[in-house]
């Protein structure tokens, strides 16, 4: 596999057609327009990786992942804070980490091991 592919791997991981499907239930934050928005961020975030490739140093890797975190912070921010509760606050980490592993990285290595996302969000 490349380094392009197994980056692209995580896409299908993505939570956010699940979190779309849940203003059924009454989360109206999830519109197609948020969701949207985060999903555009996480395939930035690939496609920076992609660019950067395998073997750039591992601190412009993690420049990546912070950019995004930080955008997170402020996208949620901006919802009042109700974008990222609980459940997805765990899908977010959980798809960093996917992404920090597929770029070459030791997640573990970042946020007191818990990944590199809990370096700086706020979620």
């Amino acid at each position: 596999m490349t380094f392009a592919s197994e980056l692209e791997a995580a896409k299908p991981t993505y939570p956010f057609d699940r979190w779309l499907q849940s203003t059924e239930l009454g989360f109206e934050q999830y519109t197609n327009e948020n969701c949207e928005k985060v999903r555009k961020l996480f395939d930035t975030l690939i496609a920076d990786l992609i660019l950067l490739g395998p073997n750039a140093p591992e601190s412009d890797k993690l420049k990546k992942f912070e950019t995004i975190v930080l955008t997170l912070n402020d996208l949620n921010e901006e919802l009042y804070h109700c974008l990222i509760e609980t459940g997805e606050r765990e899908e977010l980490c959980a798809l960093c980490n996917t992404i920090c592993k597929a770029a070459r990285m030791d997640p573990s290595k970042y946020g007191d091991g818990v990944g590199p996302a809990s370096n700086w969000r706020d979620w």
